[in-house]
C-alpha cells in the first residue's frame, strides 16, 4: 500500500504538473507523437489495403507480411534504427517504429472489411454502370468501414501504450516520467508513470467507443 499511497501523493502534487518535466507537458508530448504516429501508419496501410480490398488479389499476402512484422519486438526495432543514419533524425527512429507497429492492424482492418463486403452489392452496383472508383469510394468504403474504424481504434491505443519508448531515444512522452522514476530510485513516479499511460489509453478508447456510438448505423454495424 505504501507504493501506491506514494504513486497517489506523486499525481497528486501540483509541482509535478507543471513545467517542462510536468506531466501536462509530457502528456501533450505523448498526444503528439502518437498522432502524428496514426496519421503516418493511416496513410501507409489504408490506401493500401482498400486497393488490394477493391482488386482482391495480393491482400493477403500483403497482410500476413505485416502480420509477420508484429512478431519483430518494438523495441528492438527502436535500437537496430538508432543505429543506423535514421538514429541522427531526433524523434526518427521513435516515430518509424511505432508507425511499423500499427500498420499491422490497419491493414489487416481494412483488407478484410474490404473483403467482406457482399459481392451481390458490388455486382449490382457495377450493372448499374458504377465506375470501379465510384464502386471503391461509394459502395465498398461505406460498407467496410466499421472493420476500418475498429482498426484504426486498436492502432490509437497500442500507439498510446508503446509510445513511453520515445524516453529510451532520448524522445518526450510519458515515457520519461517512468524513466526519471528509475533513474531517481522512485517506485512511486515509476508507477505514477504507468498509471498516466494505462489512464490515457483508456481514454483513447473511450473516445472510440463514444464516437462509434454517435456515428450512423451503417458506420457502426458490424454485419
Amino acid at each position: 500500500m505504501s507504493t501506491l499511497t506514494g504513486a497517489w501523493d506523486w499525481l497528486t502534487d501540483p509541482a509535478h504538473w507543471s513545467g517542462e518535466n510536468g506531466v501536462t507537458h509530457r502528456l501533450l508530448q505523448h498526444l503528439a507523437l502518437t498522432a502524428v504516429c496514426l496519421l503516418v501508419s493511416c496513410l501507409i496501410a489504408l490506401p493500401v489495403a482498400l486497393l488490394l480490398g477493391h482488386l482482391g488479389k495480393g491482400g493477403a499476402l500483403a497482410v500476413n507480411l505485416s502480420n509477420v512484422g508484429r512478431a519483430v519486438p518494438t523495441f528492438a526495432v527502436l535500437v537496430l534504427l538508432l543505429l543506423t543514419p535514421v538514429g541522427r533524425w531526433g524523434e526518427g527512429p521513435t516515430v518509424v517504429a511505432l508507425v511499423l507497429f500499427a500498420v499491422p492492424p490497419l491493414l489487416t482492418n481494412a483488407y478484410v472489411g474490404m473483403r467482406e463486403v457482399d459481392r451481390s452489392v458490388v455486382q449490382a452496383a457495377r450493372g448499374m454502370g458504377m465506375s470501379g472508383r465510384q464502386i471503391l469510394f461509394q459502395v465498398e468504403v461505406p460498407l467496410a468501414l466499421p472493420l476500418i474504424l475498429n482498426g484504426v481504434r486498436i492502432a490509437a491505443v497500442q500507439l498510446v501504450a508503446t509510445a513511453t519508448i520515445a524516453a529510451l531515444a532520448g524522445g518526450g512522452g510519458l515515457g520519461r516520467i517512468i524513466t526519471a522514476g528509475f533513474n531517481l530510485a522512485s517506485t512511486p513516479q515509476v508507477v505514477a508513470g504507468a498509471v498516466l499511460v494505462a489512464v490515457f489509453a483508456l481514454v483513447v478508447e473511450g473516445l472510440f467507443e463514444a464516437a462509434g456510438r454517435l456515428a450512423p448505423r451503417w458506420a457502426r454495424s458490424t454485419g
